[in-house]
């Protein structure tokens, strides 16, 4: 046997083997896979209408207006070459850095709150706009937006509770809060008059030193004070802000007579700011696999999304979503007639 040939015998399966160390040795890379998409107009698992409306009509009709999601591979979860490459392949997922997905100093804990703050956010924000659609006032105001589990608040302030007056002086910012309840260091009650369900209550709490601070273990967001009660029963594991759009034109067709939809599969995604204004959101493309997987006719895309659809050409219909208002407009026209001309990208 040549001298050749014994090093090719010998080298072999070292290149194998290192091949194979090579698929499973995880790289600083992460996934975004097509998630569930979730009926707005529909009925949850207990089978109850997940638009729940006390204080005006409310009107059930027959269509969809889904929200989307997509499904990060999970967190501490860095994909191998093999995971990456076989990802890669499938034009319904995307692969993007490590640090994109799951950005350092966050830790799964940290994620999982900052998801479950801009949920509740996204839905009163969806709330107040729809209400300003349809003409009404709706005055801000500072909300809790999150309550810790292991905090003094626990069982004391809800989630939506909207602060009045903190030791008997009015608020109006979060600031202010904060503020009071640091001067309360010397274990001292802060006294919290909020508005609950069109009620309100005083609740006194015993701030906690977390990271040498008073605090009461609330994260507080921007609140509003409706003229009537509007509840989403959305699953609590669904977090982000994604869902603002199809939130507010799901609340705003249940408040008004007629299906907005025309009995169709509507999806969508954005990110609702105060003033009815739709902010971009990330994977837009897993996000219209799951609505197209779902049935859906047509898909609002935020306008800065929009150079992220460029060559798509998926079995639905892709509308730029500008503002909510906009959008709205778009819907009812396309209703009326599916080949109407629409705002795209």
């Amino acid at each position: 046997m040549s001298q050749r040939l014994i090093a090719a015998c010998i080298a072999a399966p070292l290149v194998l083997i290192l091949g194979g160390i090579a698929l499973v040795v995880p790289l600083p890379y992460a996934s975004y896979s097509p998630g569930p998409t979730y009926d707005i107009l529909g009925k949850d698992a207990d089978n109850a209408e997940v638009v729940q409306v006390d204080g005006h009509e409310a009107y059930y009709d027959k269509g969809q207006m889904r929200f989307t999601t997509v499904v990060a591979s999970s967190y501490g979860q860095k994909l191998s070459l093999g995971e990456a490459l076989s990802r890669w392949l499938d034009p319904n997922k995307a692969i993007l850095p490590y640090d994109v997905v799951h950005p350092p100093q966050t830790s799964q804990a940290d994620e999982k709150a900052e998801g479950a703050v801009q949920m509740t956010t996204s839905q009163d924000v969806a709330k107040a706009v729809a209400m300003s659609e349809l003409g009404l006032k709706v005055p801000t105001a500072v909300q809790v937006a999150m309550v810790d589990e292991d905090g003094p608040a626990k069982d004391k302030l809800l989630v939506h509770d909207v602060f009045k007056e903190v030791d008997g002086e009015p608020v109006t910012k979060a600031d202010q809060i904060i503020a009071a309840v640091r001067k309360h260091d010397d274990g001292s009650l802060v006294e919290l008059r909020i508005l609950r369900d069109k009620r309100e209550l005083t609740v006194r709490i015993k701030p906690k030193q977390i990271d040498g601070k008073p605090r009461v273990g609330v994260s507080l967001g921007l609140g509003y004070e409706f003229p009537f009660t509007i509840n989403l029963r959305v699953d609590p594991q669904v977090g982000g802000p994604s869902a603002g759009l199809m939130f507010s034109l799901a609340i705003y067709d249940t408040l008004t007579p007629g299906s907005m939809t025309g009995g169709a599969t509507v999806a969508g995604t954005g990110e609702l700011a105060p003033d009815g204004t739709v902010g971009p959101i990330g994977g837009i493309e897993q996000k219209i696999a799951g609505a197209e997987a779902a049935g859906a006719k047509l898909f609002f895309v935020p306008k800065d999304n929009c150079a992220d659809v460029k060559g798509l050409h998926p079995d639905l219909r892709l509308v730029k979503a500008t503002t909510m208002h906009e959008a709205r407009l778009a819907l009812d026209k396309w209703v009326g007639d599916h080949d109407a001309a629409l705002p795209t990208c």
